[in-house]
């Protein structure tokens, strides 16, 4: 199996992490690895923020609700990356939807939030993508402007302190479809 596979069956949703600063160099492969993310038409939609501080984790952690699994990671782990989508730019051109599925900005920060992922765990550090939350609650504890953008997901990030399962995937033959559906 090549590295990259191995990478991809290796990676986990970390909940817990280790009280261990992530070094400035790690953290800039991590963005480093958005930044060369494929996008629509290279419109690289994507704005990062990165939470350093305590207090700000904490008012986050409060956008989740107490049953979300990933509450607590949103304090254990020493940062946050919180990635929000520029509209109305990624599946347009001249201005207007260019496809029946209309702005392709979710597609392409998925795209983004593997790469981090993917690097993050090559790095060995650990993550796991929150996306139930108060979106808007969320934008406006970190500033995110009410028209133009959306806060897509958050994202702990840091050592982490015990392995999570291998989950159970489905086999191949269960969702791939030869010649049509």
């Amino acid at each position: 199996m090549s590295e990259l596979m191995d990478i991809i069956k290796g990676r986990r949703s970390i909940r817990k992490y280790q009280d261990k600063e992530v070094p400035e160099e790690l953290l800039q492969q991590v963005l480093e690895s958005v930044r060369w993310s494929p996008s629509w038409a290279n419109t690289q939609c994507w704005e990062v923020i990165v939470v350093k501080d305590p207090a700000t984790q904490t008012k986050l952690q409060e956008t989740l609700s107490r049953t979300n699994p990933a509450r607590n990671a949103m304090v254990e782990a020493p940062l946050v990356i919180v990635l929000c989508g520029k509209l109305k730019i990624s599946g347009h051109y001249n201005q207007q939807e260019s496809t029946r599925l209309g702005d392709w900005f979710m597609f392409d920060l998925g795209l983004a939030t593997q790469n981090l992922c993917l690097t993050a765990y090559n790095a060995g550090l650990g993550t796991v993508i929150v996306g139930s939350f108060d979106h808007k609650q969320a934008a406006g504890i970190l500033g995110v402007p009410e028209e133009g953008y959306e806060l897509v997901a958050m994202i702990p990030l840091g050592f982490p302190a015990k392995d999570s399962p291998v989950t159970k995937r489905r086999e191949i033959t269960e969702f791939v479809h030869y010649g049509m559906f």
